[in-house]
């Protein structure tokens, strides 16, 4: 089978190499698609492939069309919304992620970022710290587990709101289960959003939670752009001039964000949560051992769409 692993922003060396290694173990071809300009040469280069792997590279309709034996698409990483899963199921193409692969990294940039705005984004002046601070992680997942684990050794006290993952389990980690999305904004000194981009999520962060955090508070947003409401988000740090906002997923309407609210407010350049080399290899590995396990087992235990 041919796997092309087509990356607009490529794979370490390290990762592209041992992923070689697992496909050619199992009898498979590797076929590299690297820092490419255009979706065109995507749907070129999927046109005979097997498998696909990408990161955060768009699996459009129109690749999806183009790819004539594709039967498996693994993003590596947790989030697939690059992925069009319709256009996949239509065609019975399996889809999966790499849940977990990439969590360390996400979680040590919400610390960092949590740090980062306290000492004013480090530039001259008394800020403040984490320790006995209130953080609250929206969204019980891979990344928000490791956030919470990591925000209580610092010394924090930490609250977490997800309406699919059982109190009990949350108690037995040490934190604690908010009444409501609404109150966890109310009592929390910083909130570390982990939610996916879904249509029940999409601009569902907006001026009437962001309003509700106490004073100095701050919005973490390592997840997706799209869960925010950009335009209420402006409203509310222009009613709020004491609350303030990070991100690695840049706004579209950053740089007016940047001009209005100064040092309130930062985006990271280019998103970077998963930006480390162990993260790189770890997602990279993960999806070639899943497509080979496919090919070999049929296992589909990290499949996204159904049918």
């Amino acid at each position: 089978m041919t796997i092309l692993i087509a990356t607009e922003k490529p794979f370490a060396a390290a990762a592209v190499n041992g992923m070689k290694e697992i496909a050619r173990k199992a009898g498979h071809e590797i076929r590299l698609l690297e820092k490419y300009d255009s979706p065109e040469k995507l749907i070129d280069a999927v046109a005979d492939a097997d498998a696909l792997i990408v990161r955060s590279d768009k699996v459009t309709a129109k690749v999806i069309e183009a790819a004539r034996n594709l039967k498996i698409v693994v993003r590596a990483g947790a989030g697939y919304d690059n992925i069009d899963l319709e256009a996949c199921t239509a065609r019975k193409i399996v889809a999966m992620n790499t849940p977990g692969q990439n969590a360390n990294a996400v979680a040590e940039l919400a610390v960092a970022m949590m740090i980062f705005m306290s000492r004013n984004q480090f530039t001259p002046g008394t800020g403040s710290e984490i320790k006995g601070k209130k953080l609250g992680i929206q969204a019980y997942g891979n990344v928000g587990k490791l956030v919470a684990q990591k925000a209580k050794c610092l010394g924090m006290e930490v609250y977490a709101f997800d309406p699919y993952v059982a109190a009990e389990k949350m108690e037995a980690d040490g934190v604690k289960p908010a009444a409501s999305l609404e109150d966890m904004y109310r009592t929390c000194n910083f909130i570390s959003l982990h939610i996916p981009a879904t249509p029940e999520t999409r601009k569902s962060i907006g001026y009437d939670l962001v309003t509700l955090l106490p004073a100095g508070g701050c919005l973490m947003n390592t997840a997706r752009k799209e869960v925010i409401n950009e335009a209420e988000l402006d409203k509310a740090l222009t009613d709020r001039p004491d609350i303030k906002y990070i991100t690695d997923i840049a706004a579209d309407n950053q740089a007016e964000l940047n001009e209005k609210f100064g040092k309130r407010v930062f985006a990271t350049p280019k998103k970077m949560g998963a930006e480390t080399a162990e993260a790189n290899i770890n997602a990279g590995l993960a999806a070639a051992s899943q497509i080979v396990d496919f090919f070999a087992t049929g296992n589909t235990k990290f499949q996204v769409n159904k049918w």
